[in-house]
């Protein structure tokens, strides 16, 4: 399905690094509340302000990659990450903690803004974004099956992070560093070249935190659902969740497999209908059976859509800006999702709260799709003729930034 030879391995490692974090917000809140003096809120607050980071590295650093050079910004990610998870999973009070899990957020945004940048270059956006989605949720599958038998603490998930983040940094050196002219007057004049597709990048990025924040507004109360409404034991719950990360694997080989030849518009507009009814349906679950069929179909349906997305923002400009603006405004969906799922469930209850985050993708999903339907189905045609082709650039939907990137090379993302 996937050519080896032609992978951009050190990107797909930098994405899987700088994605982690998210992944593993729900043990890592969850462990903070048992492992040192905080609440369940007070928990989930700093797994916010470690989002909240993450995402403000993507709104500073989306424009200035090129100008740093993303070998020296990934490195300087890679090493904020291992000094702040590594420092908070050895500290044992609760402002160093807090510290380090700000300083680590913001070393795993930066590391996620060159990935995107980058992959924003490559010749088949989807099909890089999809693979590094399959690495983050193979990784991350492997530290929830892991991580409860080291013993109790907040030090385990914060620690694998840091190690992973370690063992990333080696492979930098295969991105590329400051170009010579980052620093010349041309160079500053294309820095400063408006947005492309401004209205369609507005309105993804409009849509994309509320995405974001029905996601994990259930993610981040699914355990109470299987504890309190579906009956279920702790180890049952955990089983279920080991269960719907491995069909998430599934659901994004499935879309990298399936890559663009149905567009972006159907998989990203049905999909997310189709996740409505999974999100409504789990939050409304009263049995086993129940509760483990929306968790895993949900969590098929999830990643495929996400991938969809992050190749829809990338497509919108081949310098990546629009891919880490997006990407970043979803975060901060992501960092508000456990605290409206919290506040929405104890307010209305489980079922009541699907219903509403049902609803809210419903809407979202129109904008979304017509984004998709505008701008993106340019852009498969041209990525057609780049996979079946193979020569010579022709203009099309990304040549949209100036004369540049208009000759720039279809595989300059590795």
């Amino acid at each position: 399905m996937f050519a080896p030879r032609t992978l951009p391995w050190p990107l797909l490692a930098l994405f899987a690094a700088g994605y982690l974090a998210p992944y593993l917000l729900p043990t890592v809140v969850g462990r903070l509340d048992t492992g040192l003096p905080l609440s369940a809120t007070e928990a989930g607050t700093v797994g916010s302000a470690l989002l909240l980071s993450s995402s403000s590295a993507g709104f500073l650093l989306a424009s200035r990659v090129e100008r740093i050079g993303a070998r020296t910004l990934a490195r300087a990610g890679l090493v904020l990450a291992v000094l702040g998870y590594g420092g908070a999973a050895l500290a044992g009070d609760v402002p160093a903690v807090v510290a380090g899990a700000v300083l680590g957020g913001f070393g795993s945004g930066t590391a996620t803004t060159v990935a995107a940048t980058r992959i924003a270059a490559e010749p088949d956006p989807h099909r890089a974004s999809a693979l590094g989605l399959l690495g983050v949720s193979a990784l991350a599958g492997a530290v929830y099956l892991t991580v409860p038998h080291l013993g109790a603490g907040h030090g385990q998930p914060l620690a694998a992070i840091a190690l992973t983040s370690l063992a990333v940094w080696p492979l930098t050196g295969r991105l590329p560093g400051r170009t010579a002219s980052a620093g010349t007057a041309t160079a500053r004049r294309e820095e400063r070249v408006p947005l492309p597709n401004l209205r369609a990048g507005l309105v993804l990025a409009a849509a994309m935190p509320c995405w974001s924040l029905v996601q994990n507004s259930l993610w981040g109360v699914s355990g109470r659902i299987g504890l309190t409404q579906a009956h279920l034991s702790e180890a049952a719950v955990g089983a279920v969740f080991a269960a719907a990360l491995g069909a998430g694997l599934m659901g994004v080989l499935a879309a990298g497999a399936l890559g663009t030849r149905l567009g972006r518009a159907v998989p990203i507009g049905m999909g997310t209908v189709l996740i409505a009814g999974c999100v409504a349906g789990n939050a409304s679950a009263t049995g086993a059976m129940s509760f483990a069929t929306g968790q895993i179909a949900w969590n098929v349906l999830y990643p495929v859509v996400l991938s969809y997305l992050i190749g829809l923002a990338a497509s919108l400009d081949p310098r990546g800006r629009w891919a880490v603006l997006v990407g970043s405004a979803g975060s901060l969906g992501t960092a508000a999702g456990p605290l409206a799922g919290s506040v929405l469930s104890a307010w209305a209850g489980f079922p009541a709260m699907g219903l509403a985050l049902g609803a809210v993708l419903l809407v979202v999903a129109v904008p979304m799709t017509g984004v998709a339907l505008h701008t993106g189905e340019r852009v498969v045609f041209v990525d057609t003729v780049r996979l079946r082709g193979g020569g010579a650039r022709v203009p099309d939907a990304y040549d949209t930034a100036g004369p540049r990137q208009a000759g720039a090379s279809p595989g300059s993302g590795s």
